[in-house]
């Protein structure tokens, strides 16, 4: 799957292609990095056994809307951003990083995810404090 999706880009690359052309494009109103660079692309040689085995039973091919997800820093602590709550989520103290980015960025999907899932995430508690119907 990635390895089509890397053709494409290339292909997107090389047309010389400028200007905002896709419509989602249009509608956010700038380009989407990784058509242009495949270096923003995530290596799938590269997926974590909790990654590989949430990808499978989620039935996708592709990290899709984990791509953009990259590992940061907060107040000088290796943290991923979360959306959903706008704000870091900060890798444990003692989590050793690798050097490579693309490793880290990987571990930062996982750790995004795990928090996600986690009864600690504050979507979970605002669902518990308004849902309607148990």
């Amino acid at each position: 799957m990635a390895k089509k999706k890397i053709k494409k880009i290339l292909k997107n690359k090389s047309s010389k292609d400028t200007g905002i052309k896709t419509a989602r494009e249009k509608m956010i109103g700038q380009h989407i990095g990784y058509r242009y660079d495949v270096n923003l692309l995530p290596d799938y040689n590269r997926l974590t056994p909790f990654l590989k085995k949430y990808i499978e039973h989620m039935g996708w091919d592709d990290l899709n809307w984990l791509e953009d997800v990259h590992m940061g820093y907060e107040s000088g602590k290796p943290a991923v951003f979360d959306r959903n709550v706008n704000g870091w989520v900060t890798a444990p103290p003692n989590m050793k990083l690798p050097k490579d980015q693309q490793d880290r960025d990987m571990i930062a999907r996982e750790l995004l995810i795990k928090f996600q899932m986690s009864p600690k995430h504050p979507l979970v508690i605002l669902k518990k404090a308004y849902q309607k119907f148990d």
